[in-house]
């Protein structure tokens, strides 16, 4: 009865129990359909994941954790015609920082640029802190500044720093996120000032040229160009062609590996100046003695060329810069040191500076009036040391006469071409160049003197491979006109005649004139670049002299003015007996020009200040070198710049061998 009633308990809690499972049996299928239908959506979203989108995710993966890199070129070396190079490449280390990958939280960002301002010695921040528009800002405002102008992924540059410092950045980066070390190259000059003419320097793109260079392949952020000198005339070949590659960085910005090569970066060519060093040195260290015999002349140019194809063996300007302060960063103190010096170091006065030439000129009025027919070999015009010129508004009027006094005011006598050029004359070459009524000689004449000083390459620049070169000028009635509305007079003619008035011609001008004269007849293009060849010295582009024009003068002429020049050097009558060479046939012309500019507002007479010149060749006939001196308020050309030209050719004709 007992068992009975016990199997009845059991059976009914069987049949309860299964009486649940049955109510409870919608819930479950529901709960598994549910999990079989997120299984399936899931299984669906892994299978376009995987296999249908699978190409486009892992491509975009890639994206964020490579990223495509510019391989700088190396800039092309530039050499003295000799082979020894004038600058060089050496490595540049940059701090920089990647605002998107500096820790989210602020603190963990602020530890990381605090530790960076201290290891780079520089401020965090300069909020608060009173400074002017030219000093740098603060680490913490340079990110800032970058993160408002959407430059999050772009390699802000922090500092440019040395080698020791860059290691210790380096080492410290692993807890620096975003910090990082960028190598790199920048020019180092290891002659400085005594090539920093000709080399020039390289600069961040200016505002005004970023769209151009841009759409040359330049990054207005990093790359530097030449903007002074050879660096910027020969750009285009220094400059080389950039490489790209695709790299793969880590979550803190760190380069792991290049992915792809996508362009090898190929270096600038190398380029061969005319310059020798060796003389270039020597002439440097000439015209600083000769300034300092000149009174302390605080401005001079000394050049040598070969006259025989127009290269530029050396070329020194007087004060001067280190270019290499450019190359490391100029201070805004050494900016505005050389910007406010009188004489203007950054600048190449041998090209820029426009000057009266004084008697140097003459050579010109000679060689015009003999090819002319207004002098032969034997017309010789007499020199009592003055001349007295009527006025022509009023020629009864001997108060109104103008007087013109020749630099030996006792006179010179009767003189032919030669004996006008060896004592260079004055009152021998007013009359050669504007007539002189009292004896019914005609001159050239203004017009005629200025077509002839054309022809000699004045008025316009030379051409030679260096930047903003000087045209100077050559007067007329017509400019005079236009400029001053006032006619031409017999005595702006008289000025003229002898390299004063309103001619300004530069040093190298004046050199490759004399040039003409050396060689008989030929203009040639000065030359500063010798050949460029490729970083495998395959040369691309030899050297060939370029010939401007060749003057349509005799050669009896040119032998004339030769002789007049070769006189002035060889009799101690001449004015530059002080330039002879023993066992050498120097040519010569002095020049004393009387001037009034910004800094020296001249004088009354000859009591006014004075440029010093002198300009030689040697040997006469077979010339292989000219030279050419200016000394800015330098007194007579025949005291104190025939000394310097003297050393320059000693020392070319002395040192055992030509320059190749």
């Amino acid at each position: 009865m007992t068992l009975n009633k016990g199997a009845q308990q059991v059976a009914q809690s069987e049949w309860q129990a299964r009486w649940t499972i049955i109510k409870q049996a919608p819930r479950v299928i529901v709960l598994s359909l549910l999990v079989l239908c997120i299984f399936g959506v899931f299984s669906r979203r892994l299978w376009q994941l995987q296999f249908l989108q699978g190409e486009y995710y892992s491509a975009r993966a890639n994206w964020q954790s490579t990223r495509l890199v510019t391989v700088p070129a190396p800039r092309g070396i530039i050499y003295d015609r000799n082979g020894t190079p004038l600058v060089r490449n050496v490595p540049s280390f940059k701090v920089t920082i990647v605002p998107a990958y500096l820790p989210d939280d602020d603190a963990e960002a602020e530890a990381v640029l605090i530790r960076l301002a201290v290891l780079l010695d520089m401020p965090y921040t300069t909020a608060g802190v009173h400074k002017s528009a030219d000093e740098p800002l603060g680490l913490r405002e340079m990110v800032e500044e970058a993160v408002e102008i959407g430059a999050l992924y772009r390699p802000l540059e922090v500092k440019r720093v040395e080698r020791d410092t860059a290691l210790v950045v380096k080492q410290e980066s692993m807890t620096m996120p975003s910090v990082s070390i960028e190598v790199g190259s920048r020019r180092d000059y290891p002659y400085g000032t005594l090539v920093s003419q000709m080399l020039g320097y390289l600069q961040p793109i200016p505002e005004e040229r970023e769209v151009e260079c841009v759409a040359q392949g330049y990054d207005p952020d990093t790359d530097r160009i030449g903007v002074a000198g050879v660096e910027a005339t020969c750009e285009d070949m220094l400059r080389g062609q950039k490489g790209r590659r695709i790299v793969e960085e880590d979550v803190m910005g760190r380069e792991i590996r290049v992915v792809e090569e996508r362009a090898t970066s190929a270096p600038g060519d190398n380029v061969y100046l005319t310059l020798d060093l060796d003389l270039q040195r020597f002439v440097e260290e000439a015209l600083r003695r000769g300034m300092e015999r000149a009174n302390n002349s605080p401005r001079g140019v000394a050049i040598v060329m070969n006259p025989q194809t127009g290269e530029i063996l050396a070329m020194v300007s007087l004060p001067t810069y280190d270019n290499n302060l450019f190359a490391q960063g100029i201070s805004v103190d050494d900016w505005q040191r050389l910007n406010d010096e009188l004489h203007r170091p950054l600048l190449n006065h041998a090209i820029l500076d426009r000057l009266p030439p004084g008697s140097v000129f003459k050579i010109v009025v000679a060689t015009a009036a003999l090819q002319e027919g207004v002098l032969t070999p034997r017309t010789r015009l007499s020199c009592p040391g003055t001349i007295v010129v009527p006025n022509k508004y009023y020629p009864n009027d001997p108060g109104r006469a103008q007087s013109f006094h020749c630099w030996n005011l006792r006179g010179h006598g009767s003189l032919d071409v030669v004996g006008g050029l060896a004592h260079s004359c004055d009152v021998f070459f007013y009359k050669v160049g504007g007539g002189f009524e009292e004896t019914d000689f005609e001159g050239l004449d203004v017009e005629r003197i200025a077509q002839y000083a054309e022809q000699f390459g004045f008025g316009e620049s030379t051409g030679v491979e260096l930047p903003a070169e000087e045209a100077g000028l050559v007067p007329s009635r017509t400019w005079k006109r236009l400029t001053y509305g006032e006619s031409w007079a017999t005595g702006d003619t008289y000025n003229l005649s002898i390299g004063q008035g309103f001619l300004a011609v530069t040093p190298l001008q004046m050199l490759n004139a004399v040039n003409v004269v050396a060689n008989g007849g030929t203009l040639y293009r000065p030359r500063i670049v010798h050949h460029v060849a490729d970083a495998q010295g395959v040369v691309t582009q030899p050297f060939e002299p370029e010939i401007i024009h060749t003057l349509p003068i005799s050669p009896e002429n040119w032998s004339l003015v030769q002789q007049g020049m070769e006189e002035a050097v060889a009799y101690s009558y001449g004015t530059a007996w002080r330039a002879q060479i023993e066992g050498i046939r120097v040519a010569g012309k002095t020049g004393t020009a009387q001037f009034t500019d910004d800094i020296m507002l001249g004088g009354v007479g000859y009591a006014q200040p004075e440029h010093a010149w002198f300009t030689a060749f040697a040997p006469v006939g077979e010339p292989e070198v000219s030279v050419i001196v200016f000394l800015y308020n330098g007194g007579e050309g025949s005291i104190f710049a025939v000394p310097v030209a003297h050393e320059i050719l000693e020392y070319y004709f002395g040192r055992g061998e030509a320059v190749p």
